[in-house]
């Protein structure tokens, strides 16, 4: 059976020319729980769903590029990266920092739709929008959850946040079992994919074996207005897909019948037609505080400047350029058998459905709907993948049995959350024993008194209080795990004193170690302190502890450790008074090279060679250096005073005068 599944899906399925041998042996799965919910699921939150492979997941998604948060799988590390800039994600997060459910992109973009606001700028490629791509964000985000928190202001009774019911609709997957494959592997595809009325016939099985199409060898023509190749046949069903949100529109047309075609390698390959496509870009998103201009000017009144009025203009030449291309197409949309159209706003849905002079694209049209799974931009290439993800047959590899375990605990842990919610309860805060409380006192005493250095009274309280010399302080959390005792402790603080007092007059053991393994020679930072291990090797003999093992080197005498301390301090010294004596002899150099230089003789005339500079050429100097700010702070103090001194002068010429007469 292994090889027989590997054979039937070694590539893509596609529905509208599955295999003979699959079609034959299909079968129709009850719709149950366990379906419903791998319906559900499908785009959601399993990662085990691809087209035509087979990936074997959990209830997470997993591996490098998926987002846990928002329950989605990504082809290439460059989705995801995306993907984490988007509103969506954004928003979702928010929403886990608030314990509040998180929402799949759907959910998202119809709340964005209420507030007439566009999210192209979550999912772009393109490099124009990548400076203010946070700033909208942020505003879109903002807005979203400002009307989340004025609903709940409304609100007397804290609301517990139920999850939504499975199997409460139609799920959006059809699923189907075959013999050839393994019990836990079935086949799905889009329930979009029929009308509506096909989607009432309770033989499913034969409707699809109706809807197979055989491929066709298509030979292109060529169109004389534009040069583009056209299909030479457009008899056969198809099926038109429409996107518009953010100034970015694409529409295309494809026809349900494949081609067979050849790769650059030579392999053949099924190939989609494509009759007609178009896209449409206009600045029209308000790049820096997101949301369409129109959206802008309802809310808070029309903006006056350059930017609102080029995107007012945008809008409408969309509006306009969106329907002229919608007439020019009407023959072709009539003869569609399905509409897939998404519009986000109420903006894009008026410029597509009206009303307007000559609509023919209605919201109640019976072959409108949306796509059932996530779609990013507005481009052709993203209309093609949407078109590639409807018609490719879904290969999903699920354990029934561990689904229902996790649905039941799922139930169990809400109903549990329900409980606890409509009883809140304080806090309980774990009881400590009285031994644990005792080991806290002196934990904290002790570590106070070597902090200090006072050796003499940390031999007192470990006298006083019948405390062993390696006490181990209490908890044993990241704080006391690199100084684990009180030995410890006395070597990484660099404290000689208290590291020989607890050697020779405590008792203390050198070989324990701590949290990392190392004894207390291991962590001590000075040479003074490793001369105290070596000092209390001396005094206590090397039958006292396996020296060794404490990685304390060779004995050492009181002598000689006071020898080195005093030499190496001399030397300390020497150093010091050698940078003194230089730097006082720098310091005299420079004051008798300074008191040389003789002051400038004044003269009386110019010197030669030399011109004497313009005001202006002062003021210039003068400001060199100075920021815009202060140049301009400084002209003001330059033209105060000059006025200052002009009435001045006035004032003693006028008294002058006076003194005259």
């Amino acid at each position: 059976m292994a090889d027989k599944k590997e054979e039937i899906l070694k590539r893509p399925l596609y529905v509208f020319d599955l295999p003979h041998e699959l079609l034959l042996t299909l079968e129709l799965k009850e719709p149950s729980f366990h379906s419903e919910r791998q319906a559900d699921d499908a785009n959601e939150a399993q990662g085990i769903i691809h087209d035509g492979n087979v990936n074997r997941g959990t209830d997470q998604p997993g591996g490098s590029t998926a987002c846990g948060l928002c329950n989605i799988s990504f082809s290439s590390l460059t989705d995801q990266r995306r993907h984490v800039k988007s509103d969506w994600h954004g928003y979702n997060l928010k929403q886990k920092l608030r314990g509040l459910n998180t929402v799949n992109e759907v959910e998202f973009e119809r709340l964005v739709g209420d507030l007439d606001e566009s999210i192209s700028g979550s999912d772009s490629s393109s490099s124009e929008d990548e400076d203010d791509r946070g700033a909208a964000k942020e505003s879109t985000l903002s807005a979203l959850l400002k009307k989340q928190a004025r609903l709940h202001d409304t609100t007397d009774v804290d609301v517990v946040p139920q999850k939504k019911k499975r199997g409460s609709g139609s799920p959006p997957l059809i699923w189907f079992s075959c013999p050839l494959l393994p019990s836990n592997t079935s086949l799905g595809i889009y329930r979009a994919l029929f009308t509506n009325s096909e989607q009432q016939n309770p033989d499913m099985l034969d409707l699809l074996r109706k809807k197979q199409l055989k491929s066709a060898q298509v030979k292109s023509t060529q169109n004389g207005s534009n040069g583009v190749p056209l299909p030479a046949s457009m008899t056969g069903p198809n099926v038109f897909l429409c996107m518009i949100g953010g100034g970015h529109f694409a529409a295309m047309i494809v026809s349900l019948t494949p081609k067979m075609g050849k790769k650059a390698t030579g392999i053949e390959e099924r190939q989609a037609i494509v009759i007609a496509h178009k896209t449409f870009h206009r600045y029209t998103t308000r790049r820096k505080q997101g949301g369409s201009q129109s959206a802008n000017d309802s809310a808070k009144g029309a903006a006056h400047s350059a930017g609102a009025g080029i995107r007012r203009y945008n809008e409408v030449a969309l509006e306009t350029e969106v329907r002229a291309l919608l007439s020019e197409w009407k023959n072709m949309i009539d003869g569609s058998e399905l509409l897939f159209v998404r519009a986000t706003g109420t903006t894009n849905k008026r410029t597509l459905f009206g009303p307007y002079e000559g609509q023919f694209l209605r919201p109640n049209d019976p072959r409108v709907r949306s796509f059932p799974f996530s779609t990013r931009r507005a481009t052709q290439a993203e209309l093609m993948r949407a078109f590639v993800e409807l018609t490719r047959m879904k290969v999903s590899e699920v354990d029934e049995a561990a689904l229902a375990a996790a649905a039941a605990e799922e139930q169990k842990r809400s109903e549990l959350a329900t409980k606890s919610a409509s009883t809140p309860s304080k806090p309980v805060v774990p009881k400590i024993s009285k031994d644990e409380e005792t080991a806290l006192l002196h934990t904290s005493q002790i570590q106070a008194l070597i902090r200090r250095s006072k050796a003499p009274a940390v031999l007192s309280y470990i006298s006083q209080n019948s405390i062993s010399p390696d006490f181990i302080f209490y908890p044993s959390t990241q704080a006391n795990h690199h100084a684990s005792t009180p030995l410890h402790l006395a070597a990484s603080l660099n404290s000689p004193t208290v590291v020989l007092a607890l050697l020779t007059k405590a008792g203390a053991d050198p070989t324990a170690v701590n949290g990392e393994g190392k004894p207390p020679f291991d962590i001590a930072g000075d040479r003074a302190t490793r001369d105290a291990f070596r000092v209390a090797r001396s005094e206590l003999g090397e039958e006292k502890w396996k020296w060794d093992e404490a990685h304390c080197p060779g004995p050492l005498s009181k002598a000689e450790a006071d020898e080195r301390e005093a030499s190496g301090r001399a030397e300390s010294q020497k150093v010091e008074a050698e940078r003194r004596k230089a730097e006082t002899e720098r310091l005299e150099r420079e004051t008798a090279a300074n008191s040389a230089r003789k002051p400038p003789s004044k003269t009386t005339g110019k010197p030669l060679g030399v011109t004497e500079r313009t005001a202006a050429e002062v003021r210039e100097q003068e400001g060199r250096g100075l920021t815009p700010e202060m140049r301009a702070k400084l002209e003001r103090e330059r033209r105060a005073r000059a006025a200052e001194e002009r009435m001045r002068r006035m004032a003693s010429g006028a008294t002058c005068a006076g003194a005259g007469r």
